[in-house]
């Protein structure tokens, strides 16, 4: 297969992933909102959004120190400026797809193209602004048809291979800065100490994190008990079976490289094995005792070296 296709399949599918990350961050950032709740909280959550996307200091230099919801969803919907905008982000989903149209089944590319031509229109009318829940709701949705569309329509071949690569690399990436982010949020990384302003949203707090990656009703049916901290982070970690934990996507990553592994790329599947074996036989008390910031952070330094050397081995530089 040309590295070149690997390419433009590797980071379609980052693209769309990331679309859909940002709009189920905004959407539950954007309803937490509407909650009682003070105006100090309310600016914790909108920060910590953009600190997840790395972000911060392209949106003060635009929009100075004032972090507001409206300015933070446009920023993070349609801004072309803004890297990892949903405009952004699903416009090179599509000019990636439009390269390697060979290579995808038509079912799939109209899938992208109509994507993106629906997209360019609600944004130029400004149809999210009326409804913006009803818009994510919408990017989650096409990027849950883009994912159904390659499974049931392309051959499981390597361009499908890559495509799925990229997507759980890019899951992982975002559910661990995720964790990182908004459990530094209660200012402690020792949980039984939370003060007074913690315990009083700490259900909402928790909740939001577990409903940005779907996972509200599954901790109800894992654990049947109240939200604690320590078992959010046991299922966005360590549960193989929770679909956006890190365990599972690196479950993902590994069994996709496997199978387009060759002569160059034993050291690449190597290192992923064992990231993917830290996380099957390791446990939380362990994890949380050593600090969940410093696990989080060496995990997405080891997360961003696997996708350098896996472009390294299979891609060239073309997204």
């Amino acid at each position: 297969m040309l590295s070149r296709t690997a390419d433009h399949l590797f980071w379609m599918s980052r693209y769309t992933e990331r679309a859909e990350n940002t709009a189920r961050m905004l959407d539950v950032n954007y309803q937490t909102s509407l909650l009682p709740q003070s105006a100090a909280v309310a600016q914790v959550g909108w920060e910590g959004l953009l600190i997840i996307s790395e972000l911060m200091p392209s949106y003060t230099a635009k929009y100075g120190q004032a972090i507001t919801p409206r300015n933070v969803i446009d920023f993070m919907v349609r801004d072309e400026a803004n890297p990892s905008s949903i405009y952004t982000c699903l416009k090179a989903a599509r000019e990636n797809a439009r390269a390697v149209r060979g290579a995808l089944t038509t079912e799939f590319w109209e899938t992208q193209n109509q994507t993106w031509l629906e997209l360019n229109r609600m944004v130029k009318s400004k149809n999210f602004e009326r409804d913006p829940s009803e818009f994510f709701e919408w990017v989650k949705f096409r990027s849950h048809l883009s994912r159904g569309v390659a499974i049931g329509t392309m051959l499981q071949d390597e361009a499908f291979h890559f495509y799925r690569m990229g997507t759980f690399l890019e899951r992982a990436d975002n559910t661990a800065r995720l964790l990182d982010v908004k459990f530094h949020a209660v200012h402690s990384d020792f949980f039984g100490a939370a003060s007074e302003l913690d315990q009083e949203y700490d259900f909402y707090h928790w909740s939001a994190i577990l409903r940005c990656v779907s996972g509200f009703e599954v901790y109800r049916k894992v654990y049947r008990d109240v939200i604690t901290p320590e078992r959010v982070a046991e299922l966005l970690i360590l549960r193989a079976d929770m679909p956006r934990s890190l365990a599972a996507s690196l479950n993902e990553v590994v069994n996709n490289l496997a199978v387009v592994s060759n002569e160059h790329s034993a050291e690449t599947l190597r290192r992923a094995g064992k990231l993917k074996a830290d996380l099957q036989y390791a446990r939380i008390d362990e994890i949380l005792s050593t600090g969940l910031h410093a696990f989080l952070t060496q995990f997405l330094d080891r997360v961003n070296e696997l996708g350098g050397r896996i472009s390294q081995d299979f891609l060239v530089p073309s997204h």
